[in-house]
Formats: C-alpha cells, structure tokens, sequence
C-alpha cells in the first residue's frame, strides 16, 4: 500500500510553499506522481522528492509546467521567489549539496576554511558559539568536515586564502603549529589546490566576506558567509558573480609553490 504524505505546510518558507502548490495542481489536474513526471521529464521518485521537500525544482522544470498548464509564468516566478527568499532549512540542504559535491571553491580572509581545518583549531572557534549545546555543534562541524573529505570520491578542492589567516595565531603555538603543518599536507594532495593572497596584493574583492561555490554534477550554488550566518544562493546570475570574483581573487594570489612557501615561513615562528 503506497505511503500518502500531508502536503508540506506552505507558511513556512516559500520552498515549502512552491511544494504544495505543485503538489495541490497535480491532483487537481488528477494527475499522478507518474503522470506528472512524464509532463516534465522527470521520474516518479524525483517528483516525489520535491512535493516532500527533499528535492528543490528547477527552472527548466518549472517552464514546462507553465508551458503545459498555460500559467503565463507562474511556477518560474515562485521559483525566483523562493530562491530569493530566507530558507529556515537551508544549512541541511547545503551540507547535503557539500558531502555531493564534484567541485568546492572557497575564499577565506578570516580563519581557516573548515575543510581545512585540524579537529582542534574547529574546537578554538567553537568555544565562541553561542549554541546551548556547544559540544554538539562542534561535533556536527567536524562530522561534516569528514563526510567531505573522506569520501570513495572527493571533490576537487580550490582555496584562496588571505595571509591573515596564517598571522592570526589560534590557539596559540600548540593548536598553529600542527594546524600549519596539516595546511600543508593538504596542498599537497591530488585533489586539492591552495593558494594565499599575500598582504603585498594589497587590496582585493575579498575584503567583503568569505563565501564557497559548490560545483555539483547538474549545477552550481554557492554560499555567502556572514556574522551569524550566511545564504544559500542558487540564482545563476549570481552565482557567476561569485565565480567572477574568486577569478578576480586568484589573480592577486602566489603560486602552489610560493604559497607553500609562505606557510612554511609562518611555520617557523612556532618551531
């Protein structure tokens, strides 16, 4: 006996609403999870997926129902709504979209990115959260961390970070020591490429946040960093204008071998 599930309720964000109204024109056009698919080219679980939510549409999906049912747009427009919008469960579905990754780019000026960070610098910084339940924080950002890198099939890796990240001593000597050390080892793996923007490049687009692109195998999203947060992008247009500014960031940055060679000088302050 197949499974029938309550509609999502709509009033909590705009992706929970597009859901259920995809959900109430299916039936009402008494259509099945079949029927519907076939009109958009998708598969039954797949359709399944997005009125429950695990799922998000796309745009080309979205054109053909409104090509089909004559809606003059309708279902693009909600979908530009709900990727504009704040999503309540957004951070689930972007360590989702991380642990499936082909391609991570990330730029950070402040601190060490997470993927490349050791287990305890990531428990320096999570003394600062304000979370009740700080251990299992801590515990979720090394979690995640792990079921990136330590997958059958990693992503590539590109970082770009600014100097301050190595001047700023976390922890002091016995958390950057092996922290530094761990930089390394990473820049050197197969997968991985990083690079530092030196204090001599002078100014840079970076200065307005840190921010990740996630390449998956259909599209891009990205991620912008901010104080007590961050969103979820996933409109096109600005996604290439991440994509732009972390070429226009690469630029101003040493090679491999000259940024090894940078961290390597940091090193030698704690030996």
């Amino acid at each position: 006996m197949a499974i029938v599930r309550d509609p999502l309720d709509p009033k909590i964000s705009m992706w929970h609403f597009l859901a259920y109204y995809l959900r109430f024109t299916r039936e009402k056009e008494g259509l099945s999870l079949t029927q519907w698919g076939k009109i958009i080219g998708m598969a039954r679980s797949s359709v399944s997926n997005i009125e429950a939510g695990r799922a998000k549409l796309q745009v080309d999906y979205a054109r053909r129902l409104d090509v089909k049912f004559e809606t003059g747009g309708l279902f693009e427009l909600l979908l530009w709504y709900a990727r504009m919008a704040h999503d309540p469960n957004w951070f689930k579905q972007y360590s989702q979209h991380e642990r499936q990754a082909a391609e991570i780019k990330v730029f950070h000026g402040q601190l060490i990115p997470l993927l490349f960070q050791t287990d305890d610098y990531t428990r320096r910084y999570g003394r600062l959260s304000t979370a009740k339940d700080r251990e299992a924080v801590l515990a979720a950002r090394i979690a995640r961390k792990r079921a990136t890198l330590e997958r059958d099939d990693p992503p590539y890796i590109w970082a770009l970070l600014d100097e301050a990240v190595l001047a700023r001593r976390v922890g002091g000597g016995e958390v950057m020591k092996p922290q530094l050390e761990h930089l390394l080892e990473m820049s050197e793996r197969w997968n991985v490429i990083l690079r530092i923007v030196p204090f001599s490049a002078g100014e840079h687009e970076g200065a307005d946040g840190f921010f990740q692109l996630i390449g998956l195998h259909d599209r891009d999203i990205a991620y912008a960093g901010a104080h007590g947060g961050g969103r979820l992008i996933e409109m096109p247009d600005e996604i290439k204008n991440f994509i732009d500014s972390f070429e226009r960031i690469g630029a101003k940055a040493d090679s491999q071998d000259a940024s090894r060679k940078l961290i390597k000088k940091y090193l030698e302050h704690y030996t």
